[in-house]
């Protein structure tokens, strides 16, 4: 019998993430998985060979981040996943040096699951939160200090 959504759902975020596994991924998602937005420049990243690209960078880069699923919600062969992202970081798999920053990002995602598997993701998280934390942009200064060095 196949797994609905929300248990795909919260079984991809604690195996294939917060535990690291793999074969989560090969058991969770489908062969020909699209995850909208994981790949290069926002792209989609179609196939679990290019979603573990993005998986495999993330997890070097935080190596000990853990995500919470805060709320799930299902329609038919949907769920909507909202999640807080935890971890520091620690690796280069962001393209940046580590930082040993702490991040906390948070973020929604739709899945729909076919069979017991996501054949399709729409993902939506705080990439620019992200990219502050670990001081690869500058993090907006508070309007006070802004309004201050204009006057």
């Amino acid at each position: 019998m196949a797994l609905d959504p929300q248990t795909v759902a919260r079984r991809w975020f604690e195996e294939a993430w917060n535990q690291g596994s793999e074969r989560a991924i090969d058991e969770l998602s489908a062969a020909n998985v699209v995850g909208h937005g994981l790949g290069e420049g926002g792209s989609d990243a179609i196939g679990r060979e290019h979603f573990r690209v993005f998986w495999r960078n993330l997890r070097t880069a935080l190596p000990d981040l853990h995500v919470r699923v805060e709320d799930t919600i299902t329609e038919g062969e949907k769920v909507a996943i909202r999640i807080v992202l935890e971890a520091t970081h620690l690796g280069d798999g962001l393209g940046v040096p580590p930082s040993n920053a702490p991040v906390k990002i948070s973020g929604i995602i739709i899945a729909r699951v076919v069979n017991g598997q996501i054949a399709e993701a729409w993902n939506n998280w705080d990439q620019l939160a992200l990219l502050q934390q670990i001081h690869a942009v500058p993090a907006p200064q508070p309007a006070d200090r802004f309004l201050s060095a204009q006057i």
